[in-house]
């Protein structure tokens, strides 16, 4: 009898051969490290869209008012950010004759294009106008990440969490434009502190939100750095602004309203 082919196996369930024929390098003959550059972006797409999954379900279990559920899935998120940042020391690996030796063939794709970043950016709450210019009509994944944009964020979540608590959380806070940038609010930091201070409980989680603000913080330095190395100040590839724009975006907070009030204890 002839073996089933429609039989779950762990080459049919994960898709191994497509997934494995999708490392296309551009030069010819290979360069060898344009395998591993390919590679490691892949995986850094993937990780992205695991935790814009979670982050939505962390926005449900917010607004549901499930402490314990969200502080389960932001755990997660902080795990893999550290993955991020470790993925860099992989990348670090290669040399910058060896980027060199493939560069001009990566012609107009830049990292600047990964919609699934911006997407990450926005749920966020790190909205900001200028990056729209390197979005031109027509870019994969584009949709998705305006989608994203005129959507409520993170922070728009624990707003309606800690209001459902019983915060006081002003009007103009809860209805805010979520199109923009989540800007800190004296009132609001008021309450982060008053339940700092008497609820253990969310205590935690607002340390463990910080965590993953500083993880996407130290990610973006290590990503800068690892620019440097390999190509100093030139521009990125496809015209992207390279190192000074990503020095811009240094330790931009994604929380402010938390790392504001810091100094009260």
């Amino acid at each position: 009898m002839a073996p089933t082919t429609d039989k779950l196996t762990y080459a049919n369930y994960l898709h191994i051969d497509q997934l494995l024929s999708i490392q296309e390098p551009r030069s010819n003959p290979p360069e060898h490290d344009e395998t591993l550059f390919i590679i490691i972006h892949q995986a850094y797409e993937l990780w992205f869209k695991q935790i814009l999954h979670e982050l939505d379900l962390a926005g449900v279990k917010f607004r549901e008012g499930d402490l314990w559920g969200v502080y389960h899935i932001l755990k997660r998120v902080r795990m893999i950010l550290k993955t991020l940042v470790g993925q860099v020391d992989i990348l670090e690996t290669m040399t910058p004759e060896s980027f060199v030796s493939f560069r001009d063939r990566l012609d107009t794709a830049s990292g600047f294009q990964s919609m699934q970043f911006r997407e990450l950016e926005f749920r966020l709450g790190l909205k900001r106008e200028e990056v729209l210019k390197y979005m031109p009509e027509g870019m994969a994944g584009r949709d998705a990440a305006l989608k994203r944009l005129n959507e409520p964020t993170l922070t728009d979540d624990l707003h309606v969490f800690l209001k459902n608590r019983g915060a006081d959380i002003p009007d103009e806070v809860l209805n805010r434009d979520v199109k923009e940038k989540v800007a800190p609010n004296e009132a609001v930091q008021d309450q982060l502190v008053e339940y700092s201070v008497n609820s253990p409980e969310l205590a935690n989680l607002f340390e463990l939100m910080l965590d993953i603000d500083e993880g996407l913080q130290e990610w973006r330095y290590r990503h800068v750095q690892l620019v440097r190395r390999t190509i100093g100040n030139k521009h990125g590839t496809g015209g992207s602004p390279g190192v000074p724009y990503l020095e811009r975006t240094l330790f931009e907070p994604v929380f402010p309203d938390l790392w504001a009030i810091r100094h009260r204890f």
